[in-house]
């Protein structure tokens, strides 16, 4: 049986389609039959969506072309959002005005006697329900408590949205996503490369909870099923320390890597002077261009804030128990196909280098 013949003849929308998880999420719809519209900016790279996609330009800070996007579809997944912010601001006129923005649509689309989607599914993070150093971790129905400001950005995501759309909107909160095509991560894979990789604090194990890409789209698609409701995790179904996690890389690329575990108060200034250097950068680049940077630094004051923690772990039973969930990626793996992904673009050196 298809586990995914819930999506066949489905109008699905899709925002964040050209991000790291849409180019692994996309092909899956695609190929369950589901006629998939992905929402771009005027400045996304359509090479990137796979053939067969649909693109509708729309503004998630403005709210402008939402409403026609929005109307007819049958399931909305919103995967867009900022991960690296300098600032709390940042997180909270990236993340939760678009969902405000997207609320407002529904809304308008309802009142003006339109379709809005039978299903939404919002990719949130555990980041949004908080840390959790003993297994199982974080479950469905434990009460958020977010550390980061992109942690209680994602929350009020779910909160906004869920006021709006009420058991309409399914929610899954991923842990680490690591794969192929992500950025994120990407600094990390390079230090271990090099043979060296960063675990925060010293004499403590800092478990984590971690999901390959693929996995995450697996669940992402299962949580459009009609019959899913409320709040879900996934993850590979282990708990892997940090060490662990790293030294899976240099495995994936042939060689060993040499973990440190620092003392926060040195990641801590670290993390101080990313994060002024960003700012810098930033202020400079409106005053000679009036533009934004792109991207905040990957390590900054607000992902020191989630290092900082004991622990990120998640129980993903409800998933599987409920939704049919079955991870297809373990950690080797998953390591293998993300440093192979890492290798095709030039960003890792090749075997033996």
């Amino acid at each position: 049986m298809n586990v995914f013949s819930h999506l066949a003849g489905q109008r699905v929308l899709v925002t964040g389609g050209t991000g790291f998880v849409g180019r692994h999420l996309l092909p899956c719809l695609l190929e369950a039959g589901a006629e998939v519209t992905c929402l771009v900016r005027p400045s996304s790279r359509l090479d990137r969506l796979p053939p067969g996609t649909a693109a509708v330009t729309a503004d998630l800070n403005s709210g402008q072309g939402l409403h026609a996007a929005l109307d007819g579809q049958d399931i909305f997944i919103h995967m867009a959002a900022l991960l690296f912010g300098l600032s709390w601001q940042d997180y909270l006129r990236a993340n939760a005005r678009a969902a405000h923005q997207l609320a407002t649509a529904m809304a308008d689309i309802t009142a003006a006697g339109g379709q809005t989607p039978r299903r939404t599914v919002l990719v949130s993070s555990l980041a949004a329900a908080g840390p959790s150093a003993c297994p199982p971790g974080r479950a469905s129905g434990t009460v958020p408590e977010p550390v980061s400001a992109y942690g209680w950005s994602k929350l009020l995501v779910e909160q906004i949205l869920s006021r709006a759309l009420g058991d309409r909107l399914v929610i899954v909160r991923p842990p680490i996503i690591y794969g192929s095509g992500d950025q994120g991560l990407l600094p990390v894979f390079q230090g271990a490369a090099r043979g060296l990789a960063v675990s925060p604090g010293l004499w403590r194990d800092f478990p984590v909870s971690a999901a390959h890409v693929r996995d995450v789209a697996q669940a992402i698609i299962l949580c459009a099923k009609p019959d899913a409701s409320g709040i879900y995790y996934c993850s590979d179904g282990q708990v892997h320390t940090m060490a662990a996690f790293c030294r899976a890389m240099g495995t994936a690329m042939g060689h060993k890597v040499r973990v440190l575990h620092l003392p926060l108060a040195l990641l801590a200034v670290t993390a101080a002077l990313s994060s002024a250097a960003g700012i810098l950068h930033a202020a400079g680049l409106r005053l000679l261009t009036g533009r934004r940077p792109r991207r905040a630094p990957n390590w900054n004051l607000d992902k020191y804030r989630e290092a900082r923690q004991t622990g990120w772990l998640c129980d993903d039973m409800r998933l599987r128990q409920e939704l049919g969930y079955v991870p297809q990626m373990d950690l080797a793996s998953g390591m293998a196909e993300a440093v192979n992904g890492y290798r095709q673009e030039g960003l890792l050196p090749g075997p033996g280098r």
